[in-house]
């Protein structure tokens, strides 16, 4: 599959430093023994490109604690570097295909902004600058990146990785090399990244998405610094893939299910199958947003139709899943298990990105963009975008990094711009196979898998407990409780408990790369901003346990039903309500039907559950309920030891509270029914039994009534509940709204041309080919 690279940009540094805005490249450029022509605006672009390491030198006490930790940092690389004929570090050995190389130049790199920054610890040290140049030398001449490389082992170190640090570095001492040693560092650039458009090692595989977009602003930048002007025009023109009739483009919508980059309903996918909002979008919009700013004003400025476009993904795409500046895990893939990128650290290169696009754009665009900043800097008092207590975490990059973030989005947030409320919201993302439900007070969005979208991916040593990501996984975002996910969650939560997931006690499943499932019924139906329905046709990776799961929402929280529950492996089958991260230490009193609960307790035959800070959880049915409050102990590596990536092996304990419904062995036709209420106090939780009525939990058809007359129901196959049948497979809602009765239906199989909805024995025929899950309404 494309693109599957295991280098993480923000794992070995991302410290930034303020420098001048402009570098003098015109002496540099003069002289040149390259046969190519000076571009006109190439200068232009490199100082843009260094002031995206370096930042625009504005005074705050933010930037100089900020680089007072650059300095700590970067001085520890320089001081432990060792510039002779071994290798620069004791701990990243020189050889061919080494899994060091990219860590190699992210130190340099540290070292080269660090030295360009006023103020700095290494600031304009000729040592420092001499000993950078002969590390660059060592490097080159011993071939550990050069025209005489070969690809060793993951292909993305050699055509990005690698390519993206090295260009921060020749950024930011270019006005001190000639051009020929310009030149000659960026041999190894053009050979494994000359096309933009293609896979060089593999020239059949036409780069999309992320990728594609990395490659082009690498062709720019690399194309400026050789003055070489079609080089440059062919990284502008690889973003909406010029050469192969903008079947590539990185802003293109597709109108499909699956499938690398945007989609229509404003889904985002990298390696077919796995979203990716969480990461390899942010990459792509950054590398975007990268392009717009250093090509501004040149002869090169990419097209305002593209402009435009960027401007607009961001809140179509990202910002319905970010929560208090982070991003949600259903659309985070594999690197939730990264250490250097939480939910925040990504958050926090979101935010960058969209200061970086507000820069550029104007009017109402520019409010937008603004706005959505400012909202996500305001909301992330978890991890505060304008305190950077160490270069390795919670820094914007990977370009727009560090101390340039925090110029800029202090410049931005100086115009006094509106921070974006919160407004409820409720949207299906068929194209994805993902939801999100927000509410003025908390979200919720859902990992789930289908024959279209992956049950979670595990490449590259990386999400090594990640088998039930994707099995009905229900996430909640709580207002006090912002660091949830990032605070060395995944290393400890027991990752066969995962909140709303139905799984076995025996032995995990095999790890995949990207692995599907055998049923295609997922997804739901939108009734309005508030209100819900989705549904799973769940089966487990190894095919013995089977139900049916659907999932209510509302504003108030949201209703769980399961039914035809059956499992041939002879294991302990559970669904787990709730396994809440405590904290370090963490306390919070949970109540049964007001009684308190201590460690561990079998509670039967309850109504109603509190956990203190988190909210309410009602039982509606009679469910043997296993309430378990333990600490767990882990490392970062026991979830990701990929080779660039791998976490540490510091063990992290947390607590957690553990609501588990228990099925039993090889259970029959089971089921379960509970609400969770996010937020809600004791007294909401009694009172809650009003909000709805369970009108049915079969492997038919699953719905609820809401106290309004609102009818959202799930039907697996044919069938009826209560004034509503169907022909087959269909997300419904049925309620009245201001102008009368309304139908809402959606097909989760995407297979269906039409769904016909009988209500009140008058049958409407709804079509619902090449929606892809979309809802479709209809007045009756």
């Amino acid at each position: 599959m494309p693109g599957f690279g295991n280098f993480d940009r923000r794992t070995a540094l991302r410290g930034g430093a303020a420098a001048a805005a402009s570098v003098a490249l015109t002496s540099a450029l003069a002289g040149t023994s390259s046969a190519q022509p000076v571009a006109s605006g190439s200068s232009s672009i490199v100082a843009g490109y260094r002031e995206l390491q370096t930042g625009i030198n504005r005074p705050s006490a933010e930037r100089t604690a900020a680089l007072a930790n650059l300095d700590r940092v970067a001085k520890a690389y320089h001081d432990s570097m060792t510039v002779g004929d071994g290798p620069l570090w004791k701990d990243l050995p020189l050889g061919p295909g080494s899994d060091f190389t990219t860590s190699m130049y992210a130190r340099l790199r540290a070292i080269a902004v660090n030295w360009g920054t006023p103020g700095g610890a290494l600031a304009g040290d000729p040592a420092v600058l001499a000993r950078l140049k002969g590390a660059l030398e060592l490097l080159y001449t011993s071939d550990q990146y050069s025209e005489k490389t070969a690809e060793i082992g993951n292909w993305y170190t050699y055509e990005i990785g690698i390519p993206l640090y090295l260009l921060h570095i020749l950024a930011t001492v270019a006005d001190e090399l000639t051009q020929d040693e310009l030149a000659k560092y960026l041999k190894p650039v053009l050979k494994f990244s000359g096309n933009p458009n293609l896979r060089t090692n593999n020239p059949s595989v036409v780069e999309t998405g992320a990728n594609r977009a990395d490659k082009s602003t690498i062709s720019i930048v690399s194309g400026a610094m050789l003055g070489d002007a079609e080089r440059i025009k062919r990284g502008v023109a690889a973003f909406t893939d010029v050469e192969g009739g903008g079947a590539a483009s990185v802003i293109a919508k597709l109108h499909r299910a699956a499938g690398d980059g945007f989609h229509t309903d404003g889904s985002f996918l990298q390696h077919d199958s796995v979203p990716y909002p969480g990461h390899y979008g942010i990459i792509l919009l950054t590398a975007v947003a990268s392009a717009i700013h250093v090509t501004k004003g040149t002869a090169f400025e990419l097209p305002a139709d593209v402009r435009d476009a960027a401007y607009a993904l961001v809140a179509d795409t990202f910002a319905p899943f970010v929560y208090a500046g982070a991003l949600m895990e259903p659309v985070r893939g594999r690197f939730l298990s990264r250490q250097g990128e939480s939910a925040h650290d990504i958050g926090h290169q979101l935010t960058g990105a969209v200061v970086l696009l507000a820069r550029s754009a104007s009017g109402k665009r520019k409010e937008e963009l603004g706005g959505l900043a400012a909202k996500w800097i305001t909301e992330d008092t978890f991890a505060p975008y304008l305190k950077i207590p160490d270069p390795e975490r919670f820094a914007p990059g990977p370009d727009l990094v560090g101390i340039p973030g925090i110029e800029f989005a202090q410049e931005l947030l100086a115009t006094k711009v509106r921070a974006t409320p919160t407004v409820a919201t409720h949207r299906v993302f068929g194209q994805q196979d993902r939801m999100v439900h927000i509410t003025e007070g908390w979200s919720a969005s859902l990992g789930v898998a289908s024959t279209r979208i992956a049950r979670y991916e595990s490449i590259n040593s990386m999400n090594l407990h990640g088998w039930y990501v994707g099995d009905g996984s229900l996430y909640l975002f709580l207002p006090k409780a912002k660091g949830h996910f990032t605070d060395a969650y995944w290393p400890t939560v027991d990752p066969l408990l995962l909140p709303g997931t139905t799984t076995k006690s025996g032995p995990t499943p095999k790890l995949e790369s990207v692995p599907l499932t055998g049923k295609d019924h997922c997804g739901g139906v939108r009734w309005d901003a508030r209100h819900g329905a989705y549904a799973l046709d769940f089966v487990s990776q190894d095919g013995t346990l089977a139900a049916k799961k659907s999932w209510f929402f509302t504003p108030s929280g949201v209703v769980c039903l399961g039914a035809g529950i059956t499992d041939s492996s002879g294991e302990r089958i559970r669904t787990t309500i709730e396994n809440r991260n405590l904290g370090e230490n963490g306390t919070g009193v949970l109540l049964a039907d007001g009684h308190l609960v201590g460690g561990s307790e079998s509670l039967r035959r309850k109504r109603w559950l509190h956990l203190e800070r988190v909210g309410g959880y009602v039982l509606l049915d009679d469910a043997e309920v296993t309430a378990l409050r333990e600490d767990r102990t882990g490392t970062w590596r026991d979830i990701d030891k990929g080779a660039n990536t791998k976490g540490t092996t510091v063990p992290y304990t947390r607590r957690y509270q553990k609501l588990v419904i228990e099925h039993g062995e090889k259970p029959s036709n089971a089921t379960y029914a509970y609400a969770v209420l996010p937020t809600a106090s004791v007294v909401q939780t009694i009172a809650s039994a009003w909000s709805w009525r369970v009108r049915s939990n079969t492997a038919t058809v699953q719905a609820v009534r809401l106290w309004d007359a609102t009818l959202l129901a799930n039907f697996f196959a044919a069938g009826s509940v209560d004034e509503v049948s169907v022909s087959g497979p269909a997300s419904v809602a049925l309620g009245r709204t201001g102008n009368g009765w309304q139908l809402a239906v959606s097909d989760p199989t995407q297979r269906q041309e039409v769904v016909r909805v009988t209500v009140r024995r008058k049958t409407f025929e709804v079509p619902v080919k090449d929606t892809f899950g979309a809802t479709q309404t209809v007045r009756i």
